[in-house]
Formats: structure tokens, C-alpha cells, sequence
């Protein structure tokens, strides 16, 4: 299953694909679908080679007319193929398997109206799981889908959906009809994409910068559709397109632009050409934070700049996988700040993805932004922080470095001369040092080829006027990652004004390289209240305050006038709690005295989340329970302080809500959930219903006959999951085993479903539950990492690791696992390490939270 780059090399030598005709037949019953895939290409005359296709059965293999031997040459992954010509047509007829995986072609049975819903994910493998293909992106060509499904059905993929033609059906054969499409533009395969199904959609279009009108849709499934916002989908999508064709300057490259809501989908959204699949829970059947609701709209945006970086122009290996998302995720938070209503979007950025990026430039597993990618095992754990965040934060820091004007002319230059075609990092930094007129190769070499984030400090002398008369910033890094980076950042002066608000009073921009450098413009000015380092955002770095600037932000946090500067400190004391410099429970203080006058909803929910973790992993264990249920009271003080039917107020009712523990608390939870005593504004649908119960349930309040009752009251696919995490939720050893043998000891569960179950399994007040399954989780990780897809394993391995047990047994199990897996699977070794990483991190934190 696994592709070397040495592999792909050697093939992409060998190989010029022209055509893909892809013929799929989608009537053949549940478990299987017909795919026939007639492939032409040119190759080196002689050479042999193969193609990837993972198959239940392959019927016919037809290389140039001559019949191959399916038994000889198909293992069920791969198809030989010997003695190629130098021009060359492959057929390869065989039934491929559906996945309830979420890779490949999906199958979803929709339990409100048991009609059936398919979409394929292919990023990274997979679309070999659907057709016969040289499964690497430098090898594009142009792909024409044939599709025979249910004449009732709605068949998307990448080029316009033509008008379904009925099929002949033989005997007592089920009505059907065939969908012909037009052949797409060169891309590559794993950007194809078909989604079948009685899906329903709403249309609009747009006239794109070269005065083509561009048919729009948005799709969900029919007993989502009255909870579908289009207008709002199709109003971003019309700001992002005016957007990215202005600072391109390349019209939108295809034909159309459809976005699909599916089910049990495993990312946020996938970039299929011209058929953008998204997680369902976008559709909002109840309200949602406007944190969420920022969410999905930068990934709207991150989704749209695809179009053009990875669609139209893509990376020849998976090694430059960071230039596809790194830019995607920066233009996209620029597009939400500069062209949308969400201009607090580079405040969301600082508050969730470069914490993201931090954490994960910490862990044992942390890699340069251009990491080696060797095979597909490789690539598939390179989704993270570094890949996304780290990369879109350097990204920001280059374009301040040369200027946002210079950055997207070089960009422009990139696009045309790229466009269609297949390139690496040194390609667009060509472009871009032409530009901009600056050497790029010691930047990249410092920031895209070496891994670990740099801590900066203030260091600074004040005479007795309080007039200051040294000022230097001093950077360090790890021991293990020693890098001195070049920064270009802002220091930021802040005092009170005379409402009691924290204001900016002098802001210096300047370079900043080596250990220490000097500030000169800040001799001769005051002391502010407090000094923030990287105002602004601009660098990529974790920054400290100095002692009184640490005081005031205690002290005044709240206050700050300007909410990017406020996150910036929040982050910074975050930082100091996880890298046990500052006790844990500061920080907790910290949170709870500021966080009822944070106004950014997306800074409220991460420092919810960060509460949580703090609470969880940092607190010395002797004290986690009060301090937890005092936490639990704090928050439904805040939650009646906040403004009636407020964002504020609907976030902390959540939190309060999964902290719940006395029976006070969870009196109160059951008061709301039963209508008895619900807060004025606080609306309880149908999914606060569900937070409420597992609440519950999670406290011992409730069991198995509510959790069917409530799951009889919503019976749809929303539901099922909630209910299968409450069941996971019980506080029982019988419930906790219940769920250990759905998800580990059987392989029958669907991605969604596992993912709910194990999120009820590990929601425990009393961690006394999992002790038993610490030593069966390194027993079974290995045989589920042998005999699982990627996605459902790296659930597993990731869900189920014994994080909760924060304790020196642990990471001796650990240990020991480690040194029997040895450097056997890479890919669970590094998964292994970040796990272990988190409970070491933990015990260091715990042992300065005096």
C-alpha cells in the first residue's frame, strides 16, 4: 500500500499520462461498485513499471491489446506492468470496495430516509481505491468520469454535471441512468473527485475576471437542507473569488464551483477541483459560537485559494505539501480580514493556529516546514501544525519582511508561469525573490529548513525617572533545535488611558537577528505599563513579558483596547503554563478572572478549551478536583453575568455543562435540559440537548434509558453519533468495556461513529475507569495499526493512549512499547512519541503548580 518517492521518481521518468476514461458503476449492491478505467499514456519503450489500484477483484487487465493474467499480475494494491510501448492504452476492469472510512468512495445510508450517499476522498492514496491510477501528483492528465447510478440521484464531480441519460436495464435490474462528463483540465488525481446521491442543492453564479459566468452550487443531503444557510455560503464565496482573481492575477481556472456538505467526513474540507467537499457539521442545525461560524468561513476561503495554489499549480512530491496549506491557510485569513465581515480573523489566527504550530514545534516528532517526505506513511502524518500553521505563520513574516505588494506580484509571475504544471519551492521563490528584490536563500534556508520556534524577551534598564535607558530583545532556542532566526517584528508600548483601558502609545517595527539586538528608538521614552513583544503578530516565535508587564496584564488583560494584543499575552501566558515555567494554576486564575469580558468569540472557546487542558493535565493532582468544581461554579456565574441569549453566555453554559460534577451542578444541568429552570435567552436545542445529556450522564445522573429516549426524539445521523458518545460515556466498567470492544476488538464501526465513541470513552470524572486499559491499549495498537485504514488507526492510536493516566507507569508502558516497535513503522512511532510527549509535558507542569 505504501509509495516511495524513490518509486514515484522513477515512475514519473518512465511515464507521460495523457487520459484517464473512468467508467463506474454504482448499482452493483452495498458492499462493492464497478470500475472500469481505460488509461493512455506514453512511456519509455521496454520499460516496465505498474499502477496502483486497490481492488476486492480485478476481472480484465488489457495492456495494448494484450490480455494479462489478473492472477499474476494484480496483488489487490498494485498492477504490474511489463514490456510498455512507447505509446500505450491500459485497460483495467475490477470491483472496488465502498469505505465507511472515509477514504475512497464513502458510503452513507442516511437513517432519517435510508437513501444512500457516496463521496470519494482521495488526499493523499486513495483515489486508487476508486479507479486504476499512477497515484502521484506530478503525473496530471485529464480525467472523464462515466457514471451509472439511480436515476433519482444528483452525480457530481469535477466538470459540469451533464444530463443524465436512462440506461437499459436487463430483467428485473432497478431503474437506471448514466451521467457522461466532459473530460476535466490537467490535474492531478488526487483532486478528482464524484459525490452521487439524492443530494439536494441550492444554484447561483458569478461572473469571474475574464467575464465567464461560473455556475455555483451548495449541496447537502435532503434532511439537512432546511438547516442549509446558501446565502451565506454563496456571499463568501462570491468575496473570496473577487479577492483572490485581484491579487493573483489569474481568473478562476475551471469551469464551475460547487460546494458539498457530506457525511462522516474525516477533515474540515478537501479541495477537489471545482467540487469542494465539507464536514457536515457546517450545516448548523442549532445555534453555534460565532467562533464556529468563523470557522467554516475561513474554510470557505481556505478551500477557494486552492483553486489556484494546489489545483492549478501543484507540488511535484508531498515534501512541498506545507506550500499548498501554508498558503491556503494565510491567504485565506488575509482574504477574511481584508474582503469579509470577519476582520478580527488575523486575532483567530494568533489565538488557535499558531498555538497549534507552537505545541507542535515542541514535540519530539517537530520537523522543518520542507520535510523529507520518503513515502505516502510519511505524508499522511504530515497533516499537522507545522504543514498548516508554523507554515502560514512564516509566510506572514516573509510578507512583512518584503512587503504584501512585492509577495503577490511575485505570486502573480508564479501563476503564469505555472499554471497547469507540476513545481517545487524553488519555483516560487524565484518568483519571489525577483519581486521583491531580496535574497531568499539564507530565509529559507533558516526558516523553511530547520525546526523549533525561538522564545523572545525583553531586557531593558529603566533610570529613576522611569525614563528608559537600555532596551535590547534576547532570543534563545531549544537545546535540541539551536537555530537563531531573523525576525521582523513590532515592540509595542502599552499604558492605561484614562477609561482604565490598555492602549497602544508607541509602536517600533525593526529586524531582529542573532541572540540579543538592540532597540534604540525605545532610549529616551517612558517605561510603559507593559511591553509586548511581536505586536502585531508579525513573527513566528514565543515571546515573554518582563515581571511588570506580567503584573499589569494580571491586573488589566481584560482592559487591553485592541484584542490582537490582548490574544498575543493570553498566548504568551499559555505558553509559560505549558512549559511549566509558571504554576498551572495562574493561569486557571488567570482565565477566570478575565475571560467574562473577552469579546472575540474564537478567543473565548480556545481559552475554554485551554481551561479544560489546564485542569485535565497541568494541575498537581491533589487539587484538580476542587479547583475543577470551583472552575464548574465560576462558569455558571459567568454564564448568568453574560448577556442574555449572548455568544458569551451559550459558551460558558457549554463549559460549565462538561465540567458538571457535584450534585449541585448537575442539578443545575438537569433543570435546563428538562426546561425547568433555563437561563433567560439561552435557547436549548437540539444539540445543547445533547451536551446537556452526556453532561449528565458522564455525572452518573443519567444512563441508557435516557440516552434512548432522547436518541428516539432525534433519530437522525446527528443524533446516532451523540448518542453513541453517550453511551461511551457511562461510568461504568461494563459501559467502558462495552465501547473498548466496538472500537479495538471489532473493525465494523464507521469513522464517525468510532471517533463519538471514543471521545465517550476517555469523558471521565474519575480516571480510575481507564486504569484497566492502559496496559490493552499497547497489548492491541500494533495488530490496529496492521489491520485498520490509516484514518481509523490514527483515531485509535491517538484517542485511546492512556493521556489521562498522567503518570511515570505511563510513560515506562510507553517506553517499552517504543523499544519493542523499534523504527519498524515510522508513522506509529511518531504518533507513539507525541502521545508520550503530552504526559511527560504534563508531569513537568505538575510539579511547579505550587
Amino acid at each position: 500500500m505504501n509509495l516511495t518517492r524513490s518509486e514515484a521518481s522513477v515512475r514519473s521518468e518512465l511515464l507521460q499520462v495523457h487520459s484517464y476514461d473512468i467508467n463506474l458503476d454504482l448499482m452493483r449492491g452495498e458492499r462493492v461498485f464497478g470500475s472500469r478505467t481505460v488509461i493512455r499514456f506514453d512511456a519509455v519503450q521496454g520499460a516496465s513499471t505498474f499502477i496502483d489500484a486497490v481492488t476486492d477483484t480485478v476481472h480484465r487487465v488489457s495492456l495494448n491489446g494484450v490480455e494479462l493474467d489478473p492472477s499474476s499480475v494484480a496483488d489487490g494494491h498494485r498492477i504490474a506492468l511489463p514490456d510498455l510501448a512507447a505509446s500505450n492504452e491500459l485497460v483495467v476492469d475490477a470491483d472496488m470496495l465502498y469505505m465507511n472510512t472515509g477514504e475512497g468512495l464513502h458510503r452513507f445510508v442516511d437513517p432519517v430516509d435510508g437513501e444512500v450517499y457516496l463521496y470519494t476522498q482521495f488526499e493523499v492514496p486513495d483515489s486508487r481505491r476508486v479507479f486504476a491510477v499512477f497515484e502521484q501528483p506530478d503525473l496530471k492528465s485529464t480525467f472523464r468520469f462515466t457514471v451509472t447510478a439511480p436515476p433519482h440521484w444528483d452525480v457530481i464531480s469535477n466538470s459540469p454535471t451533464p444530463e443524465p441519460v436512462a440506461a437499459a436495464a436487463a430483467g428485473e435490474e432497478p431503474a437506471r441512468s448514466t451521467w457522461s462528463f466532459e473530460p476535466t483540465p490537467v490535474m492531478s488525481s488526487y483532486v478528482t473527485a464524484l459525490i452521487a446521491g439524492p443530494y439536494q442543492a441550492v444554484r447561483s453564479e458569478l461572473t469571474s475576471a475574464d467575464g465567464r459566468t461560473i455556475p455555483l452550487g451548495v449541496f447537502a443531503r435532503r434532511s439537512l437542507m432546511q438547516h442549509l444557510d446558501a446565502e451565506n455560503i454563496f456571499k463568501l464565496t462570491r468575496q473570496g473569488f473577487e479577492f483572490y482573481e485581484k491579487q493573483f492575477g489569474t481568473p478562476y481556472p475551471f469551469e464551475k464551483y460547487d460546494q458539498l456538505f457530506v457525511p462522516e467526513f474525516n477533515a474540515g474540507a478537501m479541495e477537489n477541483a471545482g467540487a469542494v467537499t465539507f464536514v457536515e457539521t457546517y450545516v448548523f442545525r442549532s445555534r453555534v459560537p460565532e467562533a464556529t461560524v468563523e470557522r467554516r468561513a475561513i474554510t470557505i476561503l481556505h478551500e477557494l485559494a486552492h483553486m489556484w495554489f494546489g489545483d492549478l499549480v501543484t507540488m511535484k512530491w508531498w515534501n512541498d505539501l506545507w506550500l499548498n496549506e501554508s498558503f491556503a491557510e494565510y491567504m485565506s485569513t488575509l482574504a477574511a480580514a481584508e474582503a469579509t465581515e470577519f476582520t478580527q480573523s488575523w486575532t483567530t489566527f494568533a489565538s488557535l493556529e499558531k498555538s497549534w504550530a507552537y505545541r507542535q514545534d515542541q514535540l519530539p516528532s517537530t520537523h522543518p516546514i520542507v520535510a523529507e517526505i520518503k513515502d505516502l506513511d510519511d505524508v499522511q502524518v504530515n497533516f499537522d501544525g507545522i504543514t498548516y500553521a508554523k507554515g502560514a505563520s512564516v509566510l506572514k513574516q516573509l510578507v512583512a519582511w518584503v512587503g504584501q505588494e512585492k509577495f503577490m506580484e511575485g505570486v502573480r509571475e508564479y501563476f503564469s508561469r505555472h499554471s497547469w504544471k507540476n513545481t517545487e519551492l524553488k519555483d516560487l521563490l524565484v518568483e519571489l525573490e525577483k519581486a521583491s528584490g531580496r535574497d531568499l536563500t539564507q530565509w529559507s534556508s533558516l526558516w523553511l529548513e530547520t525546526a523549533g520556534v525561538n522564545t523572545l524577551r525583553p531586557e531593558f534598564t529603566v533610570d529613576e525617572d522611569g525614563v528608559i535607558t537600555a532596551f535590547s530583545i534576547a532570543q534563545s532556542a531549544p537545546e535540541d533545535y539551536p537555530t537563531i532566526r531573523p525576525h521582523r517584528l513590532a515592540v509595542g508600548f502599552y499604558d492605561l488611558d484614562d477609561e482604565g483601558r490598555l492602549t497602544r502609545v508607541a509602536r517600533m517595527e525593526l529586524d531582529v537577528d542573532g541572540e540579543r539586538t538592540e532597540v534604540p528608538e525605545a532610549l529616551g521614552q517612558r517605561r510603559p505599563a507593559l511591553v509586548l513583544l511581536n505586536d502585531d503578530d508579525l513573527a513566528y516565535a514565543k515571546i515573554r513579558l518582563d515581571p511588570a508587564s506580567l503584573r499589569t496584564s494580571i491586573r488589566h488583560l481584560r482592559h487591553f483596547a485592541d484584542s490582537l494584543a490582548r490574544t498575543l499575552v493570553w498566548g504568551s501566558a499559555w505558553d509559560a503554563a505549558r512549559d511549566g515555567e509558571t504554576p498551572a494554576r495562574n493561569y486557571v486564575e488567570l482565565i477566570m478572572q478575565n475571560i467574562g469580558e473577552e469579546s472575540d468569540s474564537s478567543v473565548v472557546l480556545v481559552l475554554l478549551r485551554q481551561l479544560a487542558a489546564t485542569l485535565t493535565f497541568y494541575v498537581k493532582p491533589e487539587d484538580r478536583q476542587a479547583m475543577s468544581d470551583a472552575v464548574a461554579d465560576s462558569l455558571l456565574e459567568l454564564s448568568e453575568a453574560a448577556g442574555p441569549g449572548s455568544d458569551s453566555q451559550l459558551q460558558f453554559i457549554k463549559a460549565f455543562a462538561t465540567h458538571a460534577r457535584t450534585d449541585a451542578q448537575l442539578d443545575v444541568v438537569e433543570a435546563i435540559l428538562t426546561g425547568t429552570s433555563v437561563p433567560e435567552g439561552l435557547t436549548v436545542d437540539q444539540d445543547l440537548r445533547w451536551e446537556l445529556l452526556t453532561s449528565l450522564v458522564a455525572g452518573g445522573r443519567y444512563g441508557q434509558e435516557k440516552i434512548d429516549a432522547e436518541l428516539a426524539a432525534d433519530s437522525t445521523a446527528t443524533g446516532q453519533l451523540a448518542a453513541a458518545q453517550a453511551r461511551a460515556a457511562v461510568p461504568t466498567a461494563e459501559a467502558k468495556a462495552d465501547a473498548w470492544s466496538a472500537i479495538v476488538e471489532r473493525s465494523d464501526l464507521p469513522n464517525a461513529a468510532q471517533r463519538s465513541a471514543i471521545q465517550g470513552f476517555t469523558r471521565v470524572h474519575d480516571t480510575a475507569l481507564l486504569e484497566p486499559y492502559a496496559a490493552k491499549y499497547f497489548d492491541s495498537v500494533r495488530e490496529v495499526w496492521d489491520s485498520r485504514t490509516y484514518e481509523i488507526a490514527q483515531q485509535i492510536v491517538v484517542g485511546l493512549y492512556p493521556s489521562r493516566l498522567v503518570s511515570q507507569d505511563t510513560l515506562e508502558r510507553t517506553d517499552a512499547f517504543l523499544a519493542e516497535l523499534g523504527d519498524e513503522i515510522p508513522s506509529l512511532r511518531r504518533l507513539i512519541l507525541e502521545n508520550r510527549d503530552g504526559v511527560q509535558r504534563a508531569l513537568r507542569a505538575q510539579a511547579v503548580d505550587r
